[in-house]
């Protein structure tokens, strides 16, 4: 199936972000686009692939207890 290509501003709303930080990511090449014509689109994977590489997983801390003071 053929991915759906997303305007800057449909991936702006799906980031919850302003226009220019999708257009940001196509000055430095940080996401994958698609040129039609004089238009820029965005492959719904890319922008998926996106989030997932520059997701942050929580760290886990472990149990202390109580801290005694020294």
């Amino acid at each position: 199936m053929v991915d759906r290509l997303l305007t800057v501003d449909q991936v702006a709303e799906c980031l919850g972000t302003g226009v220019r930080f999708p257009r940001r990511l196509i000055e430095e090449r940080r996401i994958t686009f698609v040129k039609v014509g004089r238009h820029v689109r965005i492959p719904e994977s890319a922008v998926e692939a996106y989030v997932d590489a520059n997701t942050v997983e929580p760290v886990a801390l472990r149990p202390s207890g109580f801290r005694r003071a020294a």
